[in-house]
Parts: C-alpha cells; structure tokens; sequence
C-alpha cells in the first residue's frame, strides 16, 4: 500500500447490531455462509452495506498508516472498509480508506 492512503472517519462509536435486527433478506443474500450459532452479533451496516465482523482480516501491520485499525476488508486494490472494536467488544468506529 502506499504512503498516500485517506482514511475518512467521524471517529463515532456504535453498537453492533444483533443477527435478529438484521433484515432477512440480507442474512439470507450477503451472510448465508454464517451459522445462526457463530453471528449473533457483529453486524453493522456502513453506507448502505451492510457487514459482519467475519468479512474483515485482522490488522497486524505495525508500520503501516493503518495500524491503529483492528481490521481491514478490501473494496478493490486501492479502497476498502477499516473497522476499530471497542475494548468490550459491543462496539465499533468505521472508516473508509483510500491510496
């Protein structure tokens, strides 16, 4: 990734949403492959799509500009979705990121 990345963010924390808040109709287009076991919370929806803490990879770069970020979920090579959870885990910050 480059040196150049913008990170957009409010910086506002939020509650995960729980798996029966959840619009079927996305549980049943966008998070099929989740058993009702292992997702009952962890959902969020960010600019009209929604996610589940399972889409992100877990950050360990230690040197990079997003390292204060706890997770990444790629849109494409150079943009994707940052996710920071709270210390108790019930709560999010999002961003968005661009190189």
């Amino acid at each position: 990734m480059s040196d150049t990345i913008k990170i957009r963010t409010n910086h506002a924390w939020r509650p995960f949403v729980y798996r029966g808040d959840v619009p079927a109709k996305v549980l049943q287009s966008q998070f099929d492959h989740l058993s009702e076991d292992d997702s009952l919370d962890g959902f969020f929806c960010y600019r009209g799509y929604w996610y589940h803490l399972s889409d992100f990879m877990r950050n360990t770069a230690e040197n990079s500009p997003l390292k204060d970020w706890h997770g990444v979920a790629g849109d494409s090579y150079f943009s994707g979705v940052l996710i920071r959870v709270s210390g108790d885990g019930e709560r999010y910050q999002v961003a968005t990121y661009l190189s």
